[in-house]
């Protein structure tokens, strides 16, 4: 894995926010900058000067903010789902808008955006608008799985880069036992008490391996997704697993790293284990 992070930009106004992103991490993480749009057939066939403007645009905006940093740009052509999933190959990670112009069109979410977190080799940054407000917190979510591993190895980098705290974010469920519920009052409470202090003792390597870093958690009692888009309102970066175990519920992107792509307002990244592949 080389030591750039690539964005990929289409001119829109989710793409310069994912710029000052990736730009202000390049330069906290001392990593290179790249910069691709990938002009697809249908600009093409009208000329490439939008997608020249566009990367040009992006690079002007990362200059000026990336402090020593190396800025390169490259115009590709192709698919662009494809051509951002082969870049993620050889980058330290993807950086992308939540939704935007030409090839980056989508819903909320956005097409390009949610299948490159689903495909690509390493960690995904998907940036919804410029974050004004610091808040000094990096939000991980946490269910001991391997893609939860990989993630929370992200997360206490960024925090390190940051100067920032690390909360750590185990979310649990009180399994369904309707309408058997009241016969199976005693297994619930012992359930109850059993979770949290299970949820907490996975966090504990983590803390002792990281003495430097600040590192709170919480155990609550609620869907994982609700506990994450809620951390949310008040962290620079939300950390999730492309997929995980029990509240993690498995898909190919994931139920609970799906639903906080949607609904965090806050920048989020998904990260898949590195020796990973798809099938």
């Amino acid at each position: 894995m080389s030591q750039q992070i690539v964005v990929g930009v289409d001119g829109s106004p989710a793409a310069a926010a994912a710029v000052e992103w990736a730009a202000d991490d390049a330069t906290r993480r001392g990593r290179d900058l790249r910069i691709v749009h990938v002009c697809e057939q249908w600009s093409q066939n009208q000329g490439t000067e939008h997608c020249e403007g566009a990367l040009e645009a992006a690079a002007d905006i990362a200059r000026g903010l990336a402090t020593g940093v190396k800025v390169t740009t490259e115009l590709l052509t192709g698919n662009v789902v494809e051509r951002l999933i082969a870049e993620s190959a050889t980058a330290d990670g993807i950086v992308l808008g939540s939704r935007g112009l030409g090839g980056f069109t989508g819903m909320l979410l956005g097409s390009v955006s949610s299948a490159v977190a689903g495909h690509a080799a390493g960690p995904v940054v998907v940036v919804r608008a410029p974050q004004r407000a610091q808040h000094g917190r990096v939000v991980a979510g946490y269910d001991g799985s391997e893609h939860a591993q990989a993630a929370m190895q992200y997360a206490v980098e960024q925090a390190r880069s940051r100067h920032a705290r690390l909360h750590v974010v185990t979310a649990w469920q009180v399994p369904s036992l309707s309408p058997y519920g009241v016969a199976y009052a005693q297994l619930i409470e012992q359930i109850m008490e059993e979770q949290p202090r299970r949820a907490r003792e996975l966090v504990e390597p983590w803390r002792t391996a990281n003495p430097d870093l600040v590192m709170t958690d919480e155990q609550p009692c609620d869907h994982p997704a609700t506990a994450l888009i809620r951390a949310a309102e008040t962290a620079d970066l939300v950390v999730v697993g492309s997929r995980g175990r029990g509240g993690f519920a498995s898909a190919l992107l994931g139920s609970i790293s799906h639903a906080v792509l949607h609904h965090a307002t806050c920048p989020v990244a998904v990260v898949r284990p590195p020796a990973e592949k798809d099938a």
